[in-house]
This record gives C-alpha cells, sequence and structure tokens, in this order.
C-alpha cells in the first residue's frame, strides 16, 4: 500500500497574514455568505418574474451551491489558505488555471460590489426624505465608507461581519416568526387571508410557465455568490479543520429555511404580485401590515445587508489579488501589504473598479442592477466551476497515495462534481435566452476570453524578460 504523503508546506500567498479569526466570526461569514443583497432585493423582481416558482429555483441551486461547498471544504481540510482556489488551481493544475480562476473571481466580486452599491442607493430612496438625492451620491458614499473599513486588521473586520451577518438573521429570524403567526393564525393582511389559495388562485406554483423561471436562474445563481468567502477566511481562522466543516454543513438547512422559506412564506401571506422589482419584498410584507416604523427598521437591515456583501466583497478581493501577484499572475504591486496584515493595494484596485459602478448609477440607474448582475454571474460560474476541477485533482491524488485522505470528502465525487459543472453549464445557456442583459453577457465571453488570453501572452512575455 502506498504510503500518503502530508500536505505540501504554507504557500506563498499565506505568508503576512494574522490568523485572527475565530469560531465566532467564521460561522457568522458563513451564514452572511448564503444571505445577501440577492434575496433582501432581488427576490422582489425574481417574484414578480416567476411567482411562487422562485422557491424551488432557490431549492434547486442551492443544493447545488451546497455541493460546491463540500468540494470547497475538502481543499480546505487538505491545506487552509487565503489565496483559496487560486492557490489550489495554481497547485493542481497549474498557473494558467489559477491565473484564469483569479481574473474570473475578480470580475465576480466587482459587479457583486457595484450591485451592492446600487442596492444601498435603492434602499435609500425608501425614505422619501432622500427621493430627490440622485442614486450615485448614495453609491459613492457607500463605497468610501466600506473602503475604509477594509483598511483595518481581519480581527475587526470578521468582527463588523459578524454583526452585520447576525443583524440580517434576526431580521430573517423575525420575519419567518411574524410571517408564521399570521399564516398560522390566518391572520387577515390587507383584507386577505393568508394561505395557500394566495398561489392557487393567482395562476399557481407557474404563473408565467416553466420558462420565466428558468431565465431566473442566473440570479439565484448570484444570490449566492458569496458563499465561497468561507475559503477565503480559512486563511485567517485560528482552527480551520474544527471550525469550516461544521459552518459548511450548516449552509444547506440555512438555505432550505432562509430562501426556500422565506419565499414560501412571502406567496402565502400576499399574492405574489404583491411584490415589486426596486422594493425589497420584506419591506412590502411589513408595509402591509401597516405597523408603523417596521418597514424602517426592516429597510436599515437590508441596507446592513448590502453594506455587508460590498464589505466582503473587498475583503475577498484583496486576497485574491495577492495571491495572483504572488503567482506572477497580477502586478507584483497587488501583493503589498499595510501595517495591520491588510492587502490593501488590491482593496483599492477594487475600488476603483467600483467607482466605474457610480458612474453607472450616474448614468443608467434604473438598468445597472440587473446589467452587473449578469457579469457577476458569469464570474460566480467560473469561479465554482473551478472550484470543482480542484477538488477534482486532489481526489485523484488522493486516490494515487500521493496525498493523504481528508476527514471532510466531497460526497458522491466525481459524480456529484460533473453533475454540478453539468448545472452550471445549464445556467450559463439559460443566460443566452433572457434578452437583453443575459444574451449581452454570454456575446461578452469571447471578449472576455480574448482580454484574459492577451492579458497571459503579457505574463509569459514578462517571465521570459525576467529570465
Amino acid at each position: 500500500m502506498t504510503k500518503a504523503a502530508e500536505p505540501s508546506p504554507a504557500l506563498p500567498a499565506d505568508e503576512g497574514y494574522h490568523k485572527d479569526l475565530g469560531s465566532r466570526q467564521v460561522q457568522m461569514i458563513a451564514i452572511g455568505g448564503a444571505i445577501g443583497t440577492g434575496l433582501f432585493l432581488g427576490a422582489g423582481s425574481r417574484l414578480q418574474m416567476a411567482g411562487p416558482a422562485l422557491a424551488i429555483i432557490y431549492l434547486v441551486c442551492g443544493i447545488f451551491s451546497f455541493l460546491i461547498l463540500r468540494a470547497l471544504g475538502e481543499l480546505v481540510m487538505y491545506r487552509p489558505t487565503a489565496g483559496s482556489f487560486v492557490s489550489y488551481a495554481r497547485e493542481l493544475i497549474g498557473e494558467r488555471a489559477a491565473y484564469i480562476a483569479g481574473w474570473m473571481s475578480f470580475l465576480n466580486w466587482a459587479m457583486t460590489g457595484i450591485v451592492d452599491i446600487t442596492a444601498v442607493a435603492l434602499y435609500m430612496h425608501f425614505w422619501g426624505t432622500f427621493a430627490d438625492v440622485p442614486q450615485w451620491v448614495f453609491a459613492l458614499a457607500a463605497l468610501f465608507i466600506v473602503g475604509t473599513m477594509n483598511m483595518i486588521g481581519v480581527k475587526y473586520f470578521g468582527e463588523l461581519e459578524f454583526w452585520f451577518s447576525l443583524i440580517k438573521v434576526i431580521a430573517l429570524a423575525l420575519f419567518l416568526i411574524a410571517g408564521t403567526f399570521f399564516l398560522g393564525f390566518r391572520v387577515p393582511i390587507n383584507g386577505q387571508i393568508p394561505g395557500l389559495h394566495l398561489i392557487t388562485e393567482n395562476g399557481g406554483i407557474f404563473p408565467h410557465g416553466i420558462w420565466p423561471a428558468l431565465l431566473l436562474l442566473q440570479g439565484v445563481v448570484f444570490a449566492y455568490s458569496a458563499i465561497e468567502l468561507v475559503g477565503t477566511a480559512a486563511g485567517e481562522c485560528a482552527n480551520p479543520r474544527e471550525i469550516l466543516p461544521k459552518a459548511i454543513n450548516n449552509v444547506i438547512w440555512r438555505i432550505a429555511l432562509f430562501y426556500v422559506g422565506s419565499v414560501v412564506l412571502l406567496v402565502c401571506l400576499l399574492p405574489w404580485n404583491a411584490y415589486h422589482a426596486g422594493t425589497s419584498p420584506f419591506v412590502t410584507f411589513f408595509q402591509a401590515l401597516g405597523v408603523p416604523g417596521i418597514d424602517h427598521v426592516m429597510n436599515i437591515v437590508v441596507l446592513t445587508a448590502a453594506l455587508s456583501s460590498l464589505n466582503s466583497g473587498l475583503y475577498s478581493t484583496g486576497r485574491i489579488l495577492r495571491a495572483l501577484a504572488l503567482g506572477g499572475s497580477a502586478p507584483r504591486a497587488l501583493a503589498k501589504m499595510n501595517r495591520q496584515s491588510v492587502p490593501y493595494v488590491g482593496i483599492l484596485t477594487t475600488a476603483g473598479v467600483y467607482l466605474v459602478g457610480v458612474g453607472l448609477n450616474y448614468l443608467i440607474p434604473s438598468r445597472v442592477f440587473e446589467f452587473v448582475l449578469n457579469l457577476s454571474a458569469l464570474g460566480i460560474v467560473s469561479t465554482w466551476t473551478f472550484i470543482l476541477l480542484c477538488q477534482l485533482k486532489l481526489r485523484e491524488r488522493i486516490n494515487q497515495g500521493e496525498i493523504a485522505p481528508t476527514s471532510f470528502p466531497m460526497p458522491w465525487a466525481p459524480y456529484s462534481n460533473w453533475l454540478t459543472i453539468g448545472f452550471l453549464a445549464f445556467v450559463i445557456v439559460m443566460m443566452g435566452f433572457d434578452y437583453p442583459e443575459g444574451t449581452f453577457t454570454v456575446a461578452a465571453i469571447p471578449v472576455i476570453a480574448a482580454v484574459l488570453f492577451l492579458g497571459w501572452l503579457v505574463i509569459l512575455k514578462n517571465r521570459r524578460n525576467a529570465n
């Protein structure tokens, strides 16, 4: 029997970081990654488009998201690293794979950040006092606040994310409790008695047919886009092999409860056509109750969720860009860290991209959310695919006896890997039918590929000149 080898030494991407994230913070980062702007704001437009079928789409995407997390979990148990899937791709597949994975992740988070600052602006317009303030002003203010927050040490980032996530969880828990009460005791809301009849009397589960529901796949994939953040946080966690398995395994029931459960409650409490794009469905529900101030409180909560997601995006891209730079797949300056061990150049680079989002909020404030969401979904699909491929390579080396088996194996691999990759490919195909934003995004794939190819040629040229 071949003796399994020990994991290789720590990667350069891990050098210089402080292991200051504790169990409490990582658990909440994992929760926060599964609850974001895609639920609090995006669910409004999705309910308007697909009705109750949104719950089924959330469930299907949630199951595949959990499998992706389990693949990442096995990689983390092999070796936790702040470089996350970039470092795994470099070791298990090659530098070219790390280059593509890292920059596509950057595309994902860059677009997600634009979505988040747009969400902040939309939430602020909920209050009539700010109705005349241009959308881009709030977007710029949000960028300044979270950009400043990200320059402090990781311990403080973790603490901020803990409280941000806790606020989201408490808010959703209160909604679930209140919604269950109104549904269980059939208390009328806006003159209508809650119940399943609100679904059957308004077109059923698929009021517009199955096709509109399928077109929502990329939007729902976006809702889960931050789940992989827990892998990045593992590199700055004190005891990742003890903390991560529990955090990852808990995600599946959180998805079932917070996403599927919330949508089912929403459509049983009010007709699905009561919810609209641009307004959080949770705010719509509390407004319908007529309780003074409740809707304002809920709007503050969803505003916090958007700021939390934006904060996480800057955190993630700073570490990913540093991992790329240390491997020679990005400018060396992106590897610089400040006295608090924060990769500040990478964070500032991402913030610069977010400024483009501020400009989009000025030029096309009514379309910017859907436009950049589709580009973000493309980056998410790419990132998740690389996680699955890295886990496949890891399992091959484990089976060959080159690497010691982990205590947290990916279930049903490799079949679950290929099934999930097939699902992600289907998401891309469906994006092509979502005119105009999705169609434009799919059409942009050759352009993105060309840019990545030219960038790789520049990297190869620089390496030859250095030698």
